[in-house]
């Protein structure tokens, strides 16, 4: 049986079609047959709000199996993260991968729709590798969020790409390697 895996996709018009689905399509290459790569389309993707995208991957938990391994894009990794703090799956999770995701609060993004959070390392499950992946050339979220979120997480691993934008120029590889490695 595959390994299931969750996409959760960033924020932006067409982002689904346009823009995420070349990382999806790529992740399942790289990670061939044994994995099964879910990729719902989040509601309102050109104006996301908090509220409407926690039901949506709260009804997507509902699904999922021990083991899943769960990666977010951009603003879905960052609601990944503020839903799995809140409301975590009953399925064990298998790993948690972050791709160039925008860190709410202090330093970071202010947001009136997302609360910050500083107890990221107390509201995840300590034995769940967390990986934080962010392209040096990212003209969208400075590299800076991602070392905030590595001293809100400090169990966390964290990647950091040079010549690599936003989209890890639609290079999935690595991300890849690290979800084989979970066995």
């Amino acid at each position: 049986m595959a390994k299931q895996v969750l996409f959760v996709q960033g924020a932006g018009e067409g982002a689904h079609a346009r823009w995420d689905s070349k990382l999806v399509a790529c992740l399942e290459r790289e990670l061939g047959e044994t994995y099964a790569v879910r990729y719902p389309q989040m509601p309102g993707e050109d104006d996301p709000h908090y509220s409407a995208w926690r039901a949506a991957l709260i009804r997507e938990f509902g699904s999922l199996e021990d083991g899943v391994l769960l990666v977010g894009h951009s603003i879905g990794g960052t609601i990944l993260l503020h839903v799995l703090a809140e409301h975590p799956p009953k399925a064990g999770l298998g790993g948690l991968f972050i791709i160039a995701a925008p860190f709410i609060g202090e330093g970071g993004w202010p947001s009136d729709d997302i609360g910050g959070r500083k107890d990221f390392s107390e509201r995840l499950p300590p034995s769940v590798p967390i990986y934080f992946y962010h392209g040096a050339d990212d003209d969208v979220v400075p590299t800076a969020h991602v070392q905030l979120y590595a001293k809100a997480i400090p169990h966390a691993v964290i990647r950091v790409f040079d010549h690599r934008d936003h989209q890890l120029n639609n290079d999935m590889s690595d991300v890849a390697r690290d979800i084989r490695s979970m066995g």
